[in-house]
């Protein structure tokens, strides 16, 4: 179960922060560490903070992009420490613990960290099923980098300490599934007049959320299409909106 739950690293800028995750993600015992677009790659005293953690930041995937680090998981949860606009589910790091121990008995769940300085981007978070906030002090509630990966590992070792649970009956749609529906979703509703130039920008990533909110199966993915297909089938030829 340990290398199904993935820890991805995006934009960070600091080497040292990379060997404490990869320490801290030692302590807890996960293994599978991704860093997407690191503004440097791990250096001496990254490896000196990783200390008995050096051989998981050594194993360390680099991807180009978030798509790319997460397309196979089921589960994507983002960390934040801003409120978000609102359609966001919001987790504390007890409860998206016991949800990403449940989700990895059928596909990859991965936790998304931002880069020091501005978080995740609202693109990165676009792929994202719900966010995990930590509860801290309001006068200072930014926490170090390390130290929210130590908190969400610490919590998921405790989530792992409880009886397996068992597999779904279908595996939850993954990343590039629910993208490809995204893209069908976005494609047909602009067919009939739904979305256009004047709203797409504020409709359509408020569509995606809410079928990310939903956390939808494979299956539940295939029927949705098939419903799509049998719409596009309805609209005349020649009869697409503007």
């Amino acid at each position: 179960m340990p290398a199904a739950i993935r820890i991805v690293l995006v934009d960070t800028s600091h080497p040292g922060n990379l060997g404490a995750s990869a320490r801290a993600m030692r302590n807890m015992g996960l293994d599978s560490l991704v860093l997407v677009r690191p503004l440097a790659p791990p250096d001496a005293e990254s490896f000196a903070r990783a200390a008995g953690g050096a051989e998981l930041l050594r194993g360390a995937r680099v991807e180009s992009s978030v798509e790319a680090a997460v397309g196979d998981c089921g589960l994507v949860l983002g960390t934040s420490a801003r409120a978000r606009a609102a359609n966001f589910r919001v987790l504390d790091a007890r409860a998206a613990a016991a949800e990403i121990v449940a989700a990895v008995a059928a596909r990859p769940a991965a936790v998304l960290f931002g880069g020091e300085r501005n978080g995740l981007s609202n693109d990165d978070l676009a792929r994202c099923h719900a966010l995990i906030r930590i509860p801290a002090d309001p006068g200072y509630e930014s926490l170090n980098l390390a130290q929210a990966v130590q908190i969400v590992c610490y919590e998921i070792r405790l989530a792992m300490g409880g009886a397996p649970a068992a597999p779904p009956a279908e595996p939850p749609a993954s990343v590039q599934e629910m993208a490809a529906l995204d893209a069908h979703v976005d494609a047909v509703l602009a067919r009939v007049g739904f979305l256009h130039d004047g709203n797409a920008l504020q409709l359509a990533p408020r569509i995606r959320r809410l079928l990310a909110r939903a956390v939808p199966d494979a299956g539940e993915v295939r029927i949705l299409r098939g419903l799509l297909a049998a719409i596009e089938r309805r609209i005349p030829p020649g009869a697409d909106a503007p």
